[in-house]
């Protein structure tokens, strides 16, 4: 198919695409191979651009497109495949960001691992962001950094060359053999990497894997306007936000934040989850460089935690030779205070700078620990082998499954304790409008965040204009949401519990709601049967998908196979051994429902259709 005709066709598609594909950032996991996550849905979308088919029930139909939203959606596919069909490459070779920066993290990270020499060539000006003696002092990345004037003249290299350039054409690459990564950069939108010749392949799979744990693709709306660009069409749709609007949207959600948390100290606002939590650990990893020279640096992470959590710990000390992963076990039978005291004394005696991730309540056994221990194991003074007074820890708070609690304020539990709470913004925040996030400091740690707002501006990971108007919007009625929500929850529970008392369910107490833990997830272990272990997990499993199914296909309009929790309207079910805790090591894996309702939903239905599940199994 010829340039044009490309573009009519995608003219068409833009016209008749679902709504979804723009307003959706959590994956349909009962349209979704995630074996196939990365070509599925390219694979039939060229079957019907082959046959000029733009309609809107093909398009509904096709299946979920990587993982909405950080590896990537079905418009920034699109836009990939355009792209690349333009430029004579392959789709997957062509990847967007929302960062204009962490494309080149990404290819510098993995020549890190490689042992490979890196040129870093640019014409016009670098981002702003771009601080070149963090990236090789903090990061560990080396590179030679030079200008140039045009694309010819490139230097010889012993190694892979880089060539950023901002362009103001979108998709228009001047690729030559001296190229190995192109970085087209758009104001405004992101960034377009382009990465060429069979020889640079391998790199596909790495620079993904980045843009799925430390940034973000090229967000739906900005991307629908690169489309919106390259086939001429008038933008219908902009994450562009006048600096006025922008200023005044961040200034609204500052004050948000603050009246949530309790925290004085002013919050941070990020592109995603993820990329606050990459800020966060490398903010602490730049500070304990400069104050704690030469020391060793333990990263303590639930071994059964969300596997994005995981993974990004694992992946940043891959990359830095002092720092070590150290496994926390949080529930079930493990006690997590007991086990953090332990972790901590043996921290102290090598004389080791401590940080601690931890969910509270974890996931997916939305388990609180005693609160009072937790803060008096946190701030105990330890000594090293040596007898000398040991480095305290910060405490790294995941608090997405209870944004409302005060944990931080003058007064509250942890306010003396040096933490750094933060929130995935697809959740309550946003009510799952958007992905950005947010973090905030206790008083002790309110030193910290310079270094992590250093972070994240220089990974450029920071929210959007769009995601700062969104949350600017949905945060101030966020904890009536959350109350709402939390009260559907604990009847649903309550329900299940008359109906299916063999169900084991966790859930928090009671008690622990009247003190402010008013979840509104929950997991379910449904009873099963069986004469050995493996055949009772085998029945338990399939009861699982029986159950959701049931629900997804008998309320349609408002039970979803989704991961996600804290959304606006309906329930959502999930099994995280197969979705979130995918990183996660086998063993630490729970294959349990996972059930997230919202403060809008029909209660009554979804009790019925339950009932006739317990009736049917």
């Amino acid at each position: 198919m010829d340039a044009s005709k490309t573009l009519r066709y995608i003219e068409g598609v833009i016209e008749n695409m679902p709504a979804d594909w723009l307003n959706l950032t959590t994956h349909r996991l009962d349209i979704y191979d995630e074996k196939l996550a990365k070509s599925q849905f390219l694979s039939q979308f060229e079957d019907l651009c082959k046959n000029n088919v733009t309609d809107a029930t093909a398009l509904k139909e096709l299946p979920t497109a990587y993982d909405y939203i950080r590896l990537g959606h079905p418009l920034s596919s699109i836009l990939e495949w355009t792209i690349a069909s333009l430029n004579g490459l392959n789709a997957e070779n062509v990847i967007s960001f929302s960062s204009l920066t962490m494309p080149v993290m990404a290819v510098l990270r993995k020549n890190l691992m490689d042992g490979k020499n890196t040129q870093v060539l640019y014409m016009g000006d670098l981002p702003e962001s771009f601080d070149a003696e963090v990236i090789q002092q903090v990061y560990g990345y080396q590179f030679e950094l030079q200008q140039i004037e045009n694309a010819a003249a490139i230097p010889a290299f012993n190694g892979s060359t880089i060539l950023i350039s901002p362009q103001h054409e979108m998709g228009q690459f001047n690729l030559n053999s001296s190229i190995d990564f192109f970085i087209s950069l758009h104001a405004n939108l992101g960034s377009v990497l382009a990465i060429n010749g069979e020889h640079n392949d391998p790199y596909v799979s790495d620079i993904q894997h980045v843009r799925r744990r430390e940034t973000i693709a090229m967000t739906p709306a900005n991307t629908l306007v690169a489309l919106q660009q390259l086939t001429g069409l008038a933008g219908s749709v902009s994450g562009e936000i006048n600096a006025d609007a922008r200023r005044e949207n961040k200034m609204q959600v500052e004050k948000s934040i603050c009246e949530i948390t309790g925290s004085n100290v002013q919050g941070l606002m990020a592109s995603s989850g993820l990329s606050m939590q990459y800020a966060i650990v490398m903010g602490l990893i730049h500070d304990a460089a400069e104050n704690h020279k030469g020391k060793d640096i333990k990263i303590v992470v639930p071994s059964n935690c969300y596997g994005g959590t995981n993974d990004q710990a694992r992946r940043v000390a891959d990359t830095i030779d002092n720092i070590e992963v150290v496994d926390l076990a949080v529930d079930g039978d493990n006690d997590m205070v007991d086990n953090i005291d332990t972790i901590l004394a043996a921290i102290a005696k090598v004389d080791a700078v401590p940080f601690i991730i931890a969910e509270i309540p974890t996931n997916p056994r939305v388990e609180v620990p005693d609160l009072q221990k937790l803060k008096d194991v946190l701030t105990q003074e330890r000594t090293t082998s040596s007898g000398e007074k040991a480095i305290d820890p910060v405490f790294i708070l995941d608090q997405t499954f209870c944004p409302n609690v005060l944990f931080l304020g003058e007064g509250e539990i942890l306010s003396t304790v040096r933490t750094i709470a933060y929130v995935s913004g697809s959740k309550f925040p946003s009510g799952g409008k958007c992905t950005a996030g947010y973090c905030v400091a206790s008083k002790p740690a309110a030193g910290l965040m310079t270094k992590i707002a250093l972070h994240l501006e220089l990974c450029d990971n920071e929210a959007t204009g769009l995601q700062m108007e969104i949350l600017a919007k949905q945060l101030p009625s966020m904890n009536q949401r959350i109350q709402g929500a939390y009260e559907n929850t604990r009847a649903f529970v309550n329900f299940i519990e008359a109906t299916l008392p063999a169900a084991k369910i966790n859930f928090v107490s009671e008690e622990l709601a009247a003190e402010g833990f008013t979840p509104s997830v929950f997991s379910l272990d449904l009873p099963t049967k069986g004469t050995t272990d493996e055949e009772r997990e085998l029945y338990k499993r399939a009861l699982n998908h029986k159950l959701i199914k049931m629900m997804i296909t008998r309320i349609p309009n408002e039970s979803k196979y989704c991961v996600s929790y804290g959304q606006l309207k309906g329930c959502y079910w999930t099994i995280p051994a197969t979705s979130t805790q995918g990183t996660t090591k086998e063993a630490d894996k729970d294959y349990i429902a996972r059930v997230a309702l919202a403060a809008d939903m029909d209660l009554e239905l979804h009790k019925k259709v339950f009932a006739d599940f317990v009736e049917q199994r």
